[in-house]
């Protein structure tokens, strides 16, 4: 099973952090440790692949005029999209925002790609960029819904449910994750997609 990550920096994860070590500082590699662990497990043939195709600073405007060399020609199964925190930074309008990211759901679905749309994590240390932010969740969870595809909800995994900011305990610079944030994220993606996914096709 192959399965692309897109998106920005959020995807790119930590690239300073030592790929030998015990720890995951991306989510996509992350994300295929914890596939393969369940496969293993039960003792399935099946291999997973997440390659990961985060670009740091990348707009969903960018993402989209590469979605179809990253993503189309790579033939994927699925690909997961996570993008619009860096549209969001340069005040876009999240109308706007999820014209490209509906672009790219319909695109991938057109190709017999499974696309999963995951909402933008939030952030800490500027809460006004909360407000736009849960107004472009709220977008892409309606287009998923419409569209019954994948929904992931990264912003809920990673922040406080009371403040609606980036928890602490998952942040790097109150925008970017850390390593134990990345996990985190990882782990919603497994929990709430591929575990069922992966139990699926074992039947």
């Amino acid at each position: 099973m192959k399965i692309i990550a897109f998106g920005d920096s959020l995807t790119v994860g930590d690239s300073e952090f030592d790929s030998d070590s015990d720890e995951y500082a991306s989510y996509p590699r992350y994300l295929e440790f914890l596939a393969q662990g369940h496969l293993d497990q039960h003792q399935s043939e099946l291999k997973v692949k997440v390659a990961n195709k985060g670009v740091c600073g990348d707009l969903t405007s960018g993402m989209l005029e590469r979605f179809s060399s990253d993503v189309i020609e790579e033939k994927p199964d699925y690909v997961i999209i996570l993008g619009g925190t860096n549209d969001l930074g340069w005040n876009l309008d999240p109308a706007m925002i999820i014209r490209n990211l509906n672009t790219m759901y319909d695109t991938a679905l057109n190709q017999g790609i499974g696309p999963i749309a995951c909402t933008v994590p939030s952030i800490l240390g500027l809460d006004e960029l909360i407000p736009p932010r849960l107004r472009l969740n709220g977008i892409i969870r309606g287009e998923a819904e419409k569209r019954d595809i994948v929904f992931v909800d990264v912003f809920a995994a990673t922040a406080d449910p009371q403040t609606n900011r980036l928890l602490d305990e998952y942040s790097a610079d109150g925008l970017h994750l850390n390593a134990k944030g990345y996990q985190r994220v990882g782990q919603c993606v497994f929990d709430n997609w591929l575990r069922g996914l992966l139990i699926k096709c074992a039947k």
